[in-house]
């Protein structure tokens, strides 16, 4: 099964792929929503993701859930843009807590693939979470 996982941050959605637990070494790691008050914007962000979800077959979206509030709270685009990757009609959307990755990342000793960014390790520990439960 391929799994596209996103790490919400800021005004981007950082991607990781995984087929089988098999890390996937695509172009397109991350897709940026460039300014959430414009509705042309907003929808070259949807097609954008609705594109590579086609292009690269995806079967199932975890999201890396953030605070709602506090001082770690997710900022508001993120929520934005969690809401639009949820009306994608292609595949389904799940989220995943903060505790239950990290949790996972402490049982399990992880060894991040070759060719995988820094900023994507986040997005690829989601990946691996939903994919292990």
């Amino acid at each position: 099964m391929k799994v596209c996982a996103v790490d919400l941050k800021s005004n981007n959605a950082i991607l990781t792929v995984l087929d089988d637990k098999k890390f996937i070494d695509l172009k397109v790691k991350k897709i940026t929503l460039e300014n959430d008050e414009n509705q042309e914007d907003i929808r070259i962000f949807c097609n954008e993701f609705l594109l590579f979800l086609e292009q690269n077959e995806v079967e199932k979206i975890v999201i890396k859930k953030r605070a709602k509030k506090g001082n770690f709270a997710g900022g508001p685009v993120t929520f934005k843009m969690e809401g639009l990757i949820q009306l994608n009609p292609l595949c389904e959307v799940e989220l995943i807590s903060a505790q239950t990755v990290n949790s996972f990342e402490k049982k399990n000793e992880i060894e991040f693939p070759e060719g995988l960014k820094k900023y994507q390790e986040v997005s690829y520990l989601t990946a691996l979470t939903y994919l292990n439960q």
